[in-house]
């Protein structure tokens, strides 16, 4: 074989990697969550029929295929218990991403705008709660938001509040505790976008008799949007199906999707509805990664 038909084996054998990690760490995982929501719920070991035999030959697997139905689906749409999760799932993620966006922006901006010497130390700050276990976090903000909790009082002792508020097993405490955890998510896109900007533009815009003001929301603000995009998806998509820090933080009225999902699959042991809340959970979070790769062809198209 000839170098260059070597050279192009190799090529096609590292493009082909990432497929191949796709298909078999995405793919097939999807395909049997996908068949098991298409399930039965049985009292049995798996506790879903119908299951496929082999040994049974082509009758077996024309038995196979009649077992399964859409009766889950069906199911999943009509209980207000799984439509509340999805709503409520959607909301905090949508809320939290725009909290996230608020603080996360002017974060990434002064650490882009800083001396280039102080940058790296900062953006070893933004990653540093990295280092301690997810877990381990937030537990401590369960001792920081009880009622004789930390925050209450430091709040008491600077009389901005007479008696102790119930921050914890509320909405409040899982945006708390979701912005704070996924902060660096927001950053970090964020700043290597910033970072990278032309300073030159800002400068031209100065020169131009342009205010400040005018300069971030004109050249600063279209320039990050990538980053921006990035950030809002890496954000936005683990929230939707975030489970400790609800679990841990909210309260009983506060049942995110990730929950009912973990209820279904270990307490209750219906994994074909549990299945079937993962499949519609990933065609959801499909919809914005699909509305942002076409917005990023259509940019490329206009360039």
């Amino acid at each position: 074989m000839s170098s260059r038909g070597a050279q192009s084996w190799s090529q096609r054998a590292v493009l082909a990697a990432p497929y191949l990690w796709l298909v078999v760490f995405f793919l097939v995982p999807f395909a049997i969550v996908f068949k098991l929501s298409l399930s039965q719920t049985a009292v049995a070991q798996p506790p879903y029929v119908p299951l496929l035999d082999l040994g049974a030959g082509f009758a077996g697997l024309v038995d196979f295929l009649r077992g399964l139905g859409v009766e889950t689906y069906v199911l999943l749409f009509s209980d207000t218990l799984y439509l509340h999760a999805y709503f409520k799932s959607l909301i905090v993620a949508l809320v939290s991403t725009a909290i996230l966006l608020l603080i996360g922006f002017p974060m990434a901006y002064g650490m882009a705008r800083a001396p280039r010497r102080l940058q790296p130390l900062l953006v070893m700050l933004v990653v540093l709660p990295f280092w301690t276990s997810f877990l381990i976090r937030v537990y401590a903000w369960i001792n920081i938001l009880q009622r004789d909790g930390l925050l209450n009082s430091a709040l008491l002792q600077l009389r901005i509040i007479d008696t102790p508020v119930a921050w914890l097993a509320s909405d409040t405490a899982i945006f708390i505790g979701v912005v704070y955890s996924y902060l660096p998510f927001m950053v970090l896109p964020l700043y290597a976008r910033l970072e990278q900007l032309d300073r030159s533009l800002l400068e031209a815009a100065a020169d131009l008799g342009t205010p400040p003001w005018k300069t971030f929301w004109l050249v600063t603000v279209p320039l990050a949007l990538p980053g921006v995009a990035a950030g809002v998806l890496l954000s936005f998509i683990p929230i939707v199906g975030e489970f400790v820090i609800p679990d841990l933080l909210g309260g009983s009225d506060s049942q995110m999707i990730g929950q009912v999902l973990w209820v279904e699959f270990f307490a209750n042991k219906d994994w074909p509805v549990a299945a079937a809340i993962a499949t519609v959970l990933l065609a959801v979070l499909v919809i914005p990664i699909l509305l942002y790769e076409r917005a990023q062809r259509r940019a490329l198209e206009q360039r």
